[in-house]
């Protein structure tokens, strides 16, 4: 949604909300009642940041008045900026999974839980759509190797990394015929889904509903020449990305996420400049959308990336 030059002047509001899940997955949702932005949307929820409290703080406070639940501890989901018409806010979204009491409506407004794989985008608010990506990602995401031509050991490695909890994949095949292709591709979605994951392929929209794949990842270069979404809504688009503008570019034709590197250097990719982690977390701060930590990650990074405001990381050799 575009803003306003005023819009864009201004001084962001600080909002934090609660992604609150309980034991069965549910996510809690409240009702913006009448008379407010946005009325009869479902939202998570949350209020303003005060003078002199920490966004934390102010989520304890808000759930505690709003819906009369203690937070016993929050952990840190998405950072999104959004520009209405007439104002900017920056909506800090915690995942809460530990809490006390029972959420009933302290202020009259109609509470819900819905499971977290049936959350609505049509009934919430823009802004939240981002939050509901998050919700469904993993924090691990591992894009294969090109495979080789024996094909028992490349599905060998994947079922390690499915053993070893990977719940996220991109089938990263660039050099097959397309019956290699497709005979590959599905042979990764039934161990995929056999293992409750979801299965990308790289570049190739055009397979995605012919063989029921979950998703498409797009390159930097094949992004600068879309024009629109290539996939439908129930289907993941993800893209590369390694600029600000490369990210603008995704958000604005409806990318559901990003990779971004490289934050290190990488044995894939030995000449690219690395951003690091300072760089990373500013150009993170300006994404609308979850956004993956790439290049040169361990598993030691999912900390780092996490702090830098990352959905989690990306790579090959980390989980492969």
């Amino acid at each position: 949604m575009s803003a306003t030059p005023a819009a864009a002047d201004a001084v962001p509001v600080h909002v934090v909300a609660a992604a609150l899940i309980d034991a069965d997955g549910r996510v809690l949702l409240a009702q913006r009642p009448e008379g407010k932005h946005l009325a009869g949307y479902w939202e998570f929820p949350g209020g303003k940041v005060e003078s002199g409290e920490t966004p934390v703080q102010a989520l304890q406070r808000e759930i505690l008045e709003e819906i009369g639940v203690r937070v016993a501890s929050a952990e840190s989901l998405i950072r999104i900026p959004w520009r209405y018409a007439t104002k900017r806010i920056l909506l800090d979204v915690y995942r809460v999974r530990a809490f006390e009491g029972v959420p009933h409506p302290c202020e009259g407004q109609p509470l819900k839980w819905v499971p977290a794989t049936a959350l609505d985008p049509n009934e919430m608010p823009a802004a939240d759509h981002p939050v509901i990506h998050a919700l469904a990602l993993p924090q691990r995401y591992l894009i294969t190797p090109q495979p080789g031509a024996d094909e028992v050991d490349f599905l060998a490695h994947l079922d390690a990394a499915l053993e070893r909890g990977v719940r996220l994949v991109q089938l990263r095949d660039k050099h097959s015929d397309d019956a290699m292709l497709r005979r590959r591709a599905t042979a990764c979605l039934n161990r995929v889904r056999a293992a409750g994951g979801q299965l990308l392929i790289n570049s190739r929209s055009d397979l995605v509903d012919e063989l029921d794949l979950d998703g498409v990842h797009v390159s930097a270069a094949q992004l600068a020449q879309l024009r629109e979404r290539p996939v439908s809504a129930r289907r993941w688009f993800a893209a590369s990305c390694h600029t600000a503008e490369e990210l603008a570019l995704a958000q604005s034709l409806g990318a559901d996420f990003a990779v971004l590197g490289s934050v290190a250097t990488s044995a894939s990719h030995p000449g690219q400049t690395a951003l690091g982690w300072d760089a990373f977390a500013a150009l993170c701060d300006e994404a609308t959308l979850p956004v993956y930590a790439l290049g040169g990650m361990t598993q030691r990074d999912l900390a780092p990336a996490l702090a830098a405001g990352a959905q989690g990381i990306a790579g090959i050799s980390a989980f492969w």
